[in-house]
């Protein structure tokens, strides 16, 4: 642990311990700290265009009385003033909370499970890493944003459990720009550095871009073969992630998985879980319950669980699993299956190569469909060979058949997706997708 995050968690503490000090009669309090050191360095052309780094940390302070709460978020300077404002905060929401509803649905951990997770930083100099990505872009137009560096998590309560977190990783969102509209684009992200598979990553995409230089192939709507890499499979998930897994959408029937529900399976091949161990994100939660490592989701196409928040669990008499209050899998996984990344071209025979999809919604969400477009070095292959570019398509199709009737086949190996926003800070959601050959997408227009 660097010597900043150090002393940012035993600030934090000092500020818990100076909560519980400021309490009154049948009061109690949460604490919920984001932070982050992070390195941000634009690239445009292959060289760096603009580099900085932002370090800062947000604390959300709750308020609680009896089913009353109010919380607000304040930024940390990291010195003494923060206890000045702490103290002047919690006078406010207390003055607030009186004219406040009870909340029938709060639910906050009363039973103390502390806990420290510090993943030791594996990760060069952000300059190391920016010498290997302009040595291997060298001569190519590639733009992107390399964010690198801690992210760190905390929680507190009256009852006197501390929980913290620190994991330092990196996300590199890049694209090679080719000619008018076209590009191809990648991203990439891990715990550790590895420059020779960066490298390797910029090498595939440049002999990408070069594909897209010639003639661009037109299709008519139909049903075509199809191979998702790991990326436009991640924006089909994303969707299904949308509601999907939770519980609250389930029992309002709001789950584009209201099917699965019903006793309806996707292909056995499909098995997905919320992988909290594997992934960016907080092993507990705001209202200070523990994740467990792993929460099944569905099973060789059978569902088998959901995302319950404690919002749920109050409401509707059950047991939570930790979820976040948007019970949507914050780490999410799919098992990879048989067939090798190398020979994906040659199974797929001749159909489409799908690198990524955009502007994805739901057009009957009830059925699961799902309707978007073809984005960013999409490939026409003809006997395992690409021949051409595509140029953009609208599909429209639905889950049960995407990773159901029509899935033929996963890769082997898997990808490791991390999201790429930083409005406000870094997000630590992730996925881990294999790619997947369907035997048929529905293009419509």
């Amino acid at each position: 642990m660097s010597q900043h995050q150090t002393s940012l968690r035993t600030h934090f503490y000092a500020l818990a311990d100076l909560a519980k000090y400021q309490l009154q009669a049948d009061e109690g309090f949460t604490l919920w700290l984001e932070g982050e050191t992070s390195d941000f360095i634009r690239f445009n052309h292959g060289l760096v265009r603009q580099a900085g780094q932002v370090a800062q940390a947000y604390l959300t302070v709750r308020l609680v009385n009896g089913q009353k709460h109010i919380s607000q978020k304040i930024v940390l300077s990291g010195n003494a003033t923060d206890e000045a404002t702490l103290a002047g905060v919690m006078t406010d929401l207390r003055e607030a909370l009186a004219d406040v509803e009870e909340d029938p649905h709060l639910l906050l951990s009363a039973q103390v499970q502390s806990t420290e997770a510090v993943t030791a930083n594996q990760l060069p100099p952000a300059e190391e890493m920016v010498a290997d990505i302009t040595e291997a872009a060298a001569g190519l137009d590639l733009v992107g944003i390399l964010a690198v560096g801690p992210v760190v998590y905390g929680f507190a309560n009256h009852h006197g459990q501390r929980n913290w977190q620190e994991t330092a990783s990196w996300n590199f969102d890049w694209s090679l720009y080719s000619h008018g509209d076209k590009a191809v684009k990648r991203g990439s992200a891990g715990f550790v550095w590895d420059k020779h598979a960066i490298r390797a990553e910029i090498e595939a995409a440049r002999a990408q871009a070069a594909l897209l230089g010639q003639a661009p192939k037109s299709l008519t709507p139909g049903a075509y073969r199809a191979y998702l890499t790991p990326a436009a499979l991640g924006e089909i998930i994303s969707m299904l992630n949308w509601g999907g897994f939770s519980e609250k959408s389930m029992r309002t029937k709001r789950s584009p998985l209201l099917k699965l529900q019903g006793g309806a399976s996707f292909s056995d091949l499909v098995s997905m879980r919320e992988d909290t161990v594997g992934g960016l994100a907080p092993r507990f939660q705001q209202e200070g319950f523990i994740k467990p490592d792993h929460v099944a989701l569905i099973d060789h196409g059978k569902l088998t669980g959901s995302l319950i928040s404690p919002r749920t669990a109050r409401e509707y008499n059950i047991a939570g699993n930790g979820a976040d209050g948007s019970e949507a899998a914050a780490s999410f996984s799919m098992l990879g299956g048989e067939l090798p990344q190398s020979q994906v071209l040659e199974a797929l025979g001749t159909g489409l190569y799908v690198s990524n999809l955009w502007y994805l919604n739901y057009s009957d969400r009830a059925a699961g469909r799902l309707t978007g477009m073809t984005r960013f070095a999409c490939f026409w292959v003809e006997n395992g060979e690409i021949v051409a570019p595509l140029n953009v398509m609208r599909f429209d199709d639905t889950l049960f058949r995407m990773l159901g009737s029509e899935l033929e086949a996963l890769t082997q190996e898997t990808t490791f997706l991390a999201d790429a926003g930083s409005y406000g800070g870094r997000s630590s959601a992730s996925m881990n997708l294999p790619g997947a050959l369907l035997r048929e997408l529905k293009l419509v227009l």
